[in-house]
């Protein structure tokens, strides 16, 4: 065979070698990178709320229904002020009715859990199973709360409780309590059950949660192909979901090694759905992508959004890993990892607390948190690097080397900022 005729087919398996863990298509994805919110429509439900409150004497079923009208809002937006706003409305109605209606103390818990107060959603959760109306929805929450505080225990108690392999949403919360447990394969096969249900019912909502779900189930698992194409599906039923845009932008650039689409993807969201922890991704990119122009200037987005005292708590998990590491202010990192403990004192909670002791130069401490609250009990593997640089300076060198190889195995999971930190462990 001639050179010319070598030459073509050379340089066509080389760009194939290059491309060979392309995944995405812009093509597939590029007609959801156009959603405009109007805010003004957005908040006519609220408005018209607003006119029956004030124009009534009896403003209770008013005030749940504006409360569900600003519930949607933060949620198409992330504007944590209507989730507030949410909060007040539930609040007022639930002084008419001081306590007697179980579906409205669930409400109030659902807006405490979307702020992150586990602990307030539990007092509320336990009332409305007191009270005894529509006790399995109750028990479903408070498994979730369980799960979120670390009462394992009791979460499977409850789970246990509403036993029903045919209910979506039993399967769902076994799925999550497989992936807690460190067992993926069980997680997905859970999860594919339930969202074969849901498929079957046709319901949005319920296709939706499954579909963003089962693809980060099969990101963590390695299945890029299937993560993608279930992101995509959901973005054929809900145009405008933020969350679905985010996993396609972590595929492009965890995966794909392309940090400017990725940012394309980010930017675009944030245009209409801007939350925190958007600018912290932002400057991850930025940081692979040696932009530290872009680094600095999303830190200082993210440092001004988190000052809004709105936020309560939400954030900590994120405020002690950039105190600690971005900051460099490891003493603050540390008061905030305590406040999350007594907040949520979980695995991964304790996990921050032994991280900050590790950067405040304290590894006696950190290890001995780890060894008594961490190891074994959570398989998350931002947790199990924490693990193995504390475990290294300690000089337990024998316990090092297999978590270097699990940590490697979840470099999709982790992004390649993290790569050089695994090989020098």
């Amino acid at each position: 065979m001639k050179l010319k005729n070598i030459l073509p087919i050379f340089i066509t398996l080389i760009m194939l070698s290059c491309n060979s863990n392309k995944v995405t298509d812009e093509a597939d994805y590029s007609q959801y990178l156009s959603t405009k919110i109007d805010q003004t429509k957005l908040l006519e439900d609220v408005d018209f709320w607003t006119n029956r409150i004030e124009n009534s004497s009896s403003s209770y079923t008013y005030l749940i229904s504006r409360a569900n009208a600003n519930s949607e809002v933060f949620n198409v937006t992330g504007e944590i002020d209507y989730l507030i706003k949410a909060e007040k409305d539930l609040l007022e109605a639930n002084k008419i009715v001081k306590d007697s209606d179980a579906g409205l103390l669930k409400n109030i818990a659902t807006n405490y859990i979307s702020q992150h107060r586990f602990k307030d959603a539990l007092v509320l959760l336990k009332k409305a199973e007191a009270n005894g109306a529509k006790l399995n929805g109750t028990k479903k929450m408070l498994f979730d709360v369980h799960l979120e505080l670390g009462n394992y225990i009791y979460a499977e108690a409850y789970l246990k409780d509403l036993k029903n392999t045919s209910s979506f949403d039993y399967l769902i919360r076994l799925s999550k309590l497989e992936d807690h447990k460190g067992n993926l394969d069980g997680a997905i096969e859970n999860m594919e059950k339930a969202m074969a249900i849901a498929e079957s019912s046709n319901l949005k909502g319920m296709k939706l949660w499954s579909y963003t779900n089962i693809a980060d189930f099969y990101g963590h698992a390695g299945d890029i192909d299937k993560s993608y194409a279930y992101f995509l599906k959901a973005l054929e039923l809900d145009p405008n979901n933020a969350y679905a845009k985010k996993g396609i932008a972590w595929i492009v650039y965890s995966h794909e090694k392309n940090p400017a689409e990725a940012l394309n993807i980010l930017n675009h969201v944030t245009s209409y759905h801007n939350t925190p922890d958007y600018d912290l991704l932002k400057a991850e990119i930025a940081e692979y992508n040696n932009d530290s122009k872009l680094k600095a200037e999303s830190l200082r987005n993210y440092q001004t959004a988190v000052k809004n005292e709105l936020y309560g708590d939400m954030y900590n998990q994120y405020n002690v890993i950039v105190f600690s590491e971005d900051l460099l202010m490891p003493e603050r990192a540390l008061e905030i990892a305590m406040q999350e403990v007594e907040n949520r004192p979980t695995p991964q909670s304790y996990n921050l607390l032994a991280w900050s002791y590790f950067r405040t130069g304290n590894i006696e401490k950190a290890n001995e948190i780890m060894e008594e609250f961490v190891e074994g009990k959570t398989y998350e593997p931002a947790v199990i690097y924490h693990i193995a640089e504390i475990y290294k300076a300690a000089g337990k060198t024998a316990k090092v080397q297999p978590l270097k190889a699990e940590l490697l195995a979840s470099i999709y999971e982790l992004g390649p900022t993290m790569v050089s930190k695994i090989n020098q462990l």
